[in-house]
Parts: structure tokens; C-alpha cells; sequence
């Protein structure tokens, strides 16, 4: 049994200021609407709909966040780069985006999520930077492994790997399907380390 079976649903805020207190720690989950944030948080947890998967772009408009224990909690924000979406509604999420990745200090890693077929498209690199700027680490997961065959999924990890050396700060890449469960274990590997599970195997 994985611990991050433990994972319920906590609160949706939108923005910082409806947030619980800022203690303990916390990972948070970006990416583009669509790259399959919320399909990986629940391979990740076990549950199929821990968090909520939609065909639409943008479905995710609050910061959620789910409780693994009393100080860990894992962060569903909100989708970016979203087409379908009115002017007013898309400036307003992406203001609570930065506020988050801005204020919160128990923050202690940033998972990007990327389409493998199309990885680092403007606005993953400007999350990037800006996380490499905090001196945070950032693991870019690059989904829907399943889509490619085994030789250009391969070449796609290279590339972007290749890539990643551009940001010069602590940028790790990986694949991962949340069809497959390909990359599932490196996945818990770093969240294990980000959110100090393994110096405390028995948290309260």
C-alpha cells in the first residue's frame, strides 16, 4: 500500500488568501489544461476520481488541495493556456497561479506536467524559470507516455532532457502514462523526497 492512497480532498480556494495556513508542506501540480494533471494525481493516489478529469480544457478554475497527512498536502492548481475560456476568466486564474507559486511558503516542489508530443511550450518554460528563480525543484513529467512507441519516447526524454539543461537550476525530466503506469514509481521517488516521507515513515 502506497501512501499517497491516503490523499482526501481538503478544500478549493481561489486564491491564496482562502488557503489554509501556510505550514507543513506541499507539493503543487501545474501544466497546461489538458496535459493530464488530473489524470496523473489519481493514478498517483489510487482513486479514480480524487481528482476531477474532464475532455474540456480548463475544467480546473481553483487552487485544490488534497491532505495526505496533517502537515503534507498535494496541490491541484489551475490549468493554464486554455483557448475556450473568456479573457477576464483566463488573466484571473493565472493571477492566482502566480500568486500561489509566489507566496506560499511551505511550497517544496513544482510537478510540471507536459504532453510528451509537445513538451516545453512557452508557458511550462515561464513556470519553469520563474521556479528555478525561488531555488525550487522541478520535476517536468512529461504524459501520455502510452501515445509513443518505446524508441520515440526514448528520443522525446533525451530531447527534453536536453532541454532542461537551458533553465540551469534543479529540473529533473521524466515520462509517465496514467494508463500504463509507466514512470509511476520515479514519480513517488521524488515526491517521497520533497515532501520527507522517507525521514518519517510513520507520520502521525
Amino acid at each position: 500500500m502506497t501512501y499517497y492512497t491516503k490523499a482526501k480532498f481538503l478544500t478549493s480556494a481561489p486564491d491564496i488568501r482562502h488557503l489554509a495556513e501556510d505550514d507543513g508542506i506541499e507539493v503543487a501540480f501545474a501544466g497546461r489544461s489538458n496535459a493530464g494533471k488530473s489524470s496523473a494525481l489519481n493514478t498517483l493516489t489510487r482513486q479514480r476520481s480524487l481528482a476531477r478529469t474532464s475532455k474540456t480544457p480548463g475544467r480546473t478554475q481553483l487552487i485544490n488541495v488534497f491532505e495526505l497527512d496533517e502537515r503534507r498536502r498535494l496541490v491541484d492548481l489551475p490549468g493554464y493556456g486554455f483557448a475556450q475560456v473568456p479573457i477576464e476568466m483566463k488573466k484571473k486564474w493565472q493571477r492566482s497561479l502566480g500568486e500561489y507559486l509566489q507566496k506560499r511558503k511551505n511550497l517544496k516542489g513544482i510537478v510540471v506536467l507536459m504532453d510528451i508530443r509537445h513538451p516545453f511550450k512557452d508557458l511550462d518554460q515561464d513556470l519553469i524559470y520563474w521556479a528555478v528563480a525561488a531555488e525550487l525543484p522541478v520535476l517536468a513529467l512529461l504524459t501520455k507516455s502510452d501515445k509513443l512507441k518505446s524508441g520515440k519516447r526514448k528520443a522525446q526524454l533525451m530531447m527534453a532532457q536536453e532541454a532542461a539543461l537551458a533553465f540551469m537550476g534543479d529540473v529533473t525530466v521524466q515520462t509517465f502514462s496514467s494508463l500504463s503506469k509507466q514512470g509511476l514509481p520515479e514519480l513517488e521517488t521524488v515526491l517521497d523526497k520533497w515532501l520527507e516521507i522517507q525521514k518519517d515513515p510513520t507520520p502521525k
